[in-house]
């Protein structure tokens, strides 16, 4: 069955859209699907694919058996979240799941509660550790955000309990919409690169970010992926979703002064060679948080599914190092998986 889903896995991942420029719109638009900005970044060959499952038989790589590991983990019961309307928090829930709260919404970004993000639900990656708060706990969610169509950023079973609890508005790319329509989803507003809309008097800003996108073998870029900018009266937060390091970053931080919050990935980076074009390394991560010259940064995209050959310890430990040497600590909000940070000013 691994034998299998790895093949899955290889098909989606060097499957090239091939598709030309629609001149008629925007630049990252081409027929039948999308593409980065940044070109010259391409997704590995499948020759490239093996080389790097061969190699791992002969490296020495630092293990990726979470029971090898201690992780904190802490178990929110969601009281003072459902308390708080008036200040601004987030809280890391696990992988690129958080919960932001502003200006009494609360919004989750790319919600999944499976054991499991594969196309089935028997195998696949599986989590190694559990949702720091369970649906049950959660205050009346508003806002579901989702970066792009991978299995551990738009989960259905998670989407539908959401629409089940809360019905909530949710927010994703260009032709996600029917997909999601189709599974019973009620609410879905659909957006382009630079498209804003209102809900709510928050304001959501679908921004670029360096990825790709596919739910089987032939839909590769068929959908838009991307990040997001919300905006409320006071505040700004900056959710990344899934991202290789790109000029987007220096864009969007000029485009949106006094980032609040960033919430960036630092995990599912190694082999570097490889997953450069579609993860961003720690030393990656920083240099975003850099370019968008946010007051703070919260990492995510680690601890929850084992998906690369990095230490599961590592990527934080190495983001630490890299924002004492070029930022502060101070900047750093590292939360543990359930951990809440609420700001103290209304």
């Amino acid at each position: 069955m691994r034998i299998i889903l790895f093949g899955i896995i290889v098909l989606i991942v060097t499957s090239c859209a091939g598709n030309s420029v629609d001149k008629k719109k925007p630049i990252h638009h081409v027929s039948g699907g999308f593409r980065n900005l940044d070109e010259t970044k391409k997704g590995q060959g499948l020759y490239k694919v093996f080389l790097w499952q061969f190699n791992k038989l002969f490296n020495n790589n630092p293990s990726v058996d979470p029971s090898d590991y201690d992780f904190d983990v802490l178990k929110n019961d969601g009281k003072k979240l459902k308390e708080n309307s008036t200040k601004l928090s987030v809280t890391w829930i696990g992988h690129a799941t958080t919960l932001v709260q502003v200006d009494g919404l609360n919004i989750l970004t790319d919600p999944i509660w499976s054991e499991r993000c594969s196309p089935v639900s028997f195998a696949g990656p599986k989590r190694y550790t559990p949702p720091g708060i369970s649906i049950d706990d959660l205050p009346n969610i508003d806002i579901v955000v989702i970066s792009h169509n991978h299995y551990d950023h738009m989960d259905i079973p998670t989407l539908k309990l959401l629409e089940k609890k809360f019905r909530p508005v949710f927010i994703v790319g260009l032709k996600n919409k029917k997909f999601l329509v189709k599974e019973g989803l009620t609410n879905v507003r659909e957006m382009d690169w630079w498209e804003s809309i209102n809900v709510r008097n928050l304001k959501v800003t679908f921004t670029p970010t360096q990825h790709f996108s596919s739910r089987g073998v032939f839909d590769r870029d068929a959908t838009l992926w991307g990040s997001y900018v919300l905006e409320g009266k006071k505040n700004k937060i900056y959710f990344a979703g899934d991202t290789g390091y790109s000029s987007s970053f220096k864009m969007i931080g000029e485009k949106f002064p006094e980032i609040d919050i960033a919430i960036l990935p630092i995990g599912a980076y190694e082999p570097i060679w490889f997953m450069q074009p579609i993860h961003m390394s720690p030393k990656e991560s920083v240099q975003s948080f850099l370019d968008l010259n946010a007051k703070y940064m919260v990492p995510m995209h680690y601890l929850t599914f084992v998906l690369t050959d990095e230490a599961l310890d590592e990527p934080l430990k190495i983001t630490k190092e890299l924002m004492q040497k070029n930022s502060s600590l101070d900047r750093l909000l590292d939360l543990k998986i359930g951990e809440t940070k609420i700001f103290s000013k209304d």
